[in-house]
């Protein structure tokens, strides 16, 4: 178990993951390898500069699916400089976003985006609206959406609403990654990362009074013991 130290890195035959960053309100930014196909998780700010320095130019361009859990800020807020990068270096290949139902904020990127851009757009830009969470497969990937509770504070402090947000396990060649995004404790997490080869696990509450936003540490340390491995993530400094 590794929290915090960041990049965390978790590789298992031509599987693996790298969280360039999990901070809670300030940014997340996740990259997926499946042999030469490459996936990006919750682009946050500062995911165009990372993957740069990672994977370079080249394999930016080659990038074929965009995952997102939800629309806070911290989770997409690198989208636009990814998808105008993309543009400007003249991707070529399609790329693809998932996300959850009603999340207007990946939908009005979007839109803005193509009202921009369409006319010089050199790549098939496609959403990808999980309304039911079934499994699919992209590029050899077997991707299980799944509910998850995370809700967010309105204007008044005090009252509360969900927010529509997905956690995802990703499954290539038996290794399993599970990926909970921002939750609470909830049922579906526990069942996903239960015998994962790698959990990735929010432990955002500082103390451990549970609440319907994020979990505490002993909650997510609960879960994280489920699995083979797992990285506690989204942890307040």
């Amino acid at each position: 178990m590794i929290r915090q130290k960041y990049p965390l890195t978790w590789h298992k035959e031509n599987f693996s993951i790298r969280i360039f960053c999990s901070i809670p309100n300030v940014a997340t930014g996740i990259l997926l390898a499946a042999d030469k196909n490459l996936f990006v998780v919750d682009p946050g700010d500062g995911i165009l500069r990372d993957l740069n320095k990672e994977i370079g130019t080249g394999k930016i361009l080659s990038i074929s699916d965009i995952f997102v859990t939800h629309g806070h800020h911290d989770h997409v807020g690198g989208v636009w400089a990814l998808l105008t990068y993309m543009r400007v270096m003249n991707k070529r290949t399609p790329l693809t976003i998932h996300y959850p139902h009603g999340c207007v904020e990946i939908e009005s990127i979007h839109n803005a985006f193509i009202s921009v851009y369409s006319a010089t757009l050199p790549y098939e830009l496609k959403l990808n609206e999980i309304i039911e969470p079934k499994s699919f497969k992209s590029k050899g990937v077997l991707v299980r959406p799944f509910p998850v509770m995370h809700k967010e504070y309105l204007h008044d402090g005090k009252t509360t609403r969900q927010v529509p947000a997905l956690g995802y396990k990703f499954t290539f060649k038996r290794k399993k990654i599970c990926y909970g995004g921002d939750t609470a404790y909830c049922d579906d997490l526990v069942k996903q990362a239960k015998n994962s080869d790698l959990a990735v696990i929010e432990a955002g509450h500082e103390d451990d009074t549970p609440d319907d936003m994020h979990m505490t540490m002993t909650e997510a340390k609960r879960i994280g013991k489920s699995a083979k491995d797992y990285f506690l993530v989204h942890v307040p400094e």
